[in-house]
């Protein structure tokens, strides 16, 4: 029998800490994922961030007592009692001086959307992981959305040549617009079409925009968010003789459950699920749309 991986986990400010951990430590769950256990983990917490410094003490007991996590000192402790590590702290403006400090445990580690917050600290973050050769990735759920990925497996219809995504887009400073939930919808787009888009141009309003990227090949993908209260993400694929629509929710397998078994193969294996490249294009991608957002100009990637 495999032996248990003990997991740690750092930033214990979202709604995801607990779900991960129910997912790994509770047997009985329909979508358990085997292989691992949640066993230590570091609170962490983001002062002059409202929704990470309002949520830490109740994650953190949560694991403690519901799931039997042990509770670190430091995030040095963590990556130094575990076997691979899940980064989920909230800020994604904390992440490249957080992996910085536990790269060199040369743990395998999850980094919880969003990557980073420019392209310039995800780009630090690919590098520190070259340099202490520890695998990594970096990806919202949206992309193991079982819909989705059973949608992509079909090749009735031919090539895909164009996709439009939909989802909630709110926003939550201090992060910069986009990085807080547009990234969902743009994981989903990036899924379905790949990398290689050349530039972006955002149409928007209080309630309402639409992000349109043109990719190197000539095709047209869409993300089109929405801060009225829907919170269903869908996405439209367009290929060569057909469209399919998925809706992105409409399975009873959790997206953090496709998630998390693609972070286990990681740790067990090395090998990244999501490629480097298409990870920093994907925040090129939001900070090219926040940008577009502010000037209304078409920025190119």
């Amino acid at each position: 029998m495999t032996q248990l991986l003990k997991i740690g986990m750092i930033g214990l400010d979202t709604s995801h800490c607990e779900l991960f951990a129910d997912l790994l430590n509770n047997p009985e769950h329909p979508f358990h994922v085997p292989g691992g256990r949640l066993t230590i983990a570091y609170p962490g917490g983001s002062d002059d961030f409202e929704l990470s410094r309002s949520r830490v003490g109740t994650y953190t007991k949560q694991l403690r007592d519901n799931f039997g996590v042990q509770i670190a000192e430091s995030m040095e402790r963590v990556a130094e009692e575990a076997d691979a590590i899940l980064l989920t702290s909230v800020d994604g403006r904390v992440h490249q001086e957080q992996f910085a400090r536990i790269a060199p445990y040369r743990k395998p580690v999850f980094i919880d959307k969003p990557f980073a917050v420019s392209t310039e600290e995800a780009r630090a973050i690919t590098e520190t992981a070259a340099k202490w050769q520890v695998p990594m990735f970096s990806c919202s759920s949206l992309r193991y959305t079982e819909p989705l990925v059973q949608a992509l497996k079909e090749t009735g219809g031919g090539a895909i040549i164009g996709a439009d995504c939909s989802g909630p887009m709110p926003v939550e400073p201090p992060l910069p617009p986009l990085f807080w939930y547009g990234i969902h919808t743009v994981e989903a787009l990036y899924a379905i079409m790949g990398k290689g888009c050349v530039s972006v141009s955002v149409r928007m309003n209080e309630d309402h925009e639409v992000i349109v990227g043109e990719w190197r090949d000539g095709r047209i993908g869409t993300a089109r968010g929405n801060r009225k209260g829907s919170w269903a993400f869908g996405g439209l694929i367009h290929r060569e003789t057909a469209a399919q629509f998925v809706d992105l929710y409409a399975s009873p397998k959790p997206s953090l459950a496709g998630l998390l078994e693609a972070a286990m193969h990681m740790f067990r294996t090395g090998e990244q699920p999501v490629g480097t490249e298409e990870m920093l294009e994907i925040v090129r991608f939001l900070e090219a749309a926040n940008e577009s957002r502010r000037t209304g100009e078409t920025v190119f990637l």
